[in-house]
């Protein structure tokens, strides 16, 4: 029986559902989501496996001109995006016209791998707009297959699915069958941390935020975790941690649910705040942090 295995890539702007996209096709929830942009802002794979292929799929940060150290390095992410590509998804909404960054959508012009064009969120679209828009996208991208859908209504999605399939070269797994991802624990502590901030708090603070869990020990029933949580300023301290560390502790709270559905077992988590002056423009402490790799 022969095999097929390949990297299928997922580009757009900010908040167009890439991530939700990949979380529907892996079946489990790898990349956080919320309502707000750059919530994602590492690469991240999600592997599924077959007994005859195996499909590995990259969430990338949404695109963006950068203005500062860190939006460049996620703008790195995107761009390695393109070079390891057997299959490039470019997603966009109903009603967008372009990426926010022209030099991208040159790449995928003129790009010789297939590109599937992913017109999502048709749930919340009319049927004269979303045509108007399917004949937009063929005379933009005359070299892409276009496929209306809705990642968070899980519709076309399966259909989308199988014809990647199709499109993937013959080759072996590039991982373990049983692996799911290549990120390691730790690092989904922190994303599911960060979520809750991303959801709780407002203007500034989300954007200035890092996370780093320092301790992860898991006993046969319990994962006990440190973490801490990052910010630029004092007054962003004071902030996240709110009147007698009320905001805080319901970051706590519910971040230790999300973990405990994900690992499938009891988490004890404590959260801590420090500042860490203008980490985002620091080389050194953004390749701590897992950018500029």
């Amino acid at each position: 029986m022969s095999h097929k295995a390949g990297f299928v890539n997922i580009i757009g702007n900010p908040n167009v559902g890439k991530s939700t996209l990949m979380n529907a096709f892996v079946g489990e929830k790898l990349s956080i989501i919320t309502s707000k942009a750059q919530t994602t802002r590492h690469r991240i794979l999600g592997i599924v496996n077959g007994e005859d292929f195996q499909m590995v799929l990259s969430d990338t940060p949404g695109i963006i001109k950068p203005a500062y150290e860190l939006q460049s390095s996620m703008m790195g992410f995107v761009k390695s995006a393109f070079e390891d590509a057997d299959v490039l998804i470019y997603m966009v909404e109903i009603g967008e016209k372009a990426l926010k960054d022209e030099r991208f959508f040159e790449k995928i012009k003129n790009s010789t791998i297939p590109v599937l064009l992913l017109l999502n969120k048709i749930d919340i679209s009319e049927q004269g707009m979303l045509e108007e828009q399917v004949q937009y996208w063929q005379e933009q991208l005359p070299n892409a297959e276009i496929h209306p859908i809705s990642a968070l209504q899980n519709f076309n999605v399966t259909e989308v699915f199988h014809r990647i399939l199709e499109l993937l070269p013959e080759a072996p797994a590039y991982y373990p069958k049983d692996q799911l991802t290549d990120k390691p624990e730790r690092f989904f502590v922190n994303e599911t941390i960060r979520e809750k901030i991303l959801q709780f708090y407002k203007k500034e603070i989300p954007y200035a935020v890092e996370i780093d869990t320092e301790e992860f020990f898991e006993d046969e029933k319990i994962i006990r975790m440190r973490s801490v949580i990052m910010v630029e300023r004092e007054t962003q301290k004071g902030i996240i941690i709110g009147h007698k560390g009320a905001a805080l502790k319901r970051v706590g709270v519910e971040a230790r649910k999300d973990l405990e559905k994900f690992f499938e077992k009891q988490v004890h988590l404590e959260l801590y705040v420090k500042v860490n002056k203008n980490w985002r423009n620091d080389p050194n402490q953004l390749k701590r942090f897992g950018y500029n790799n």
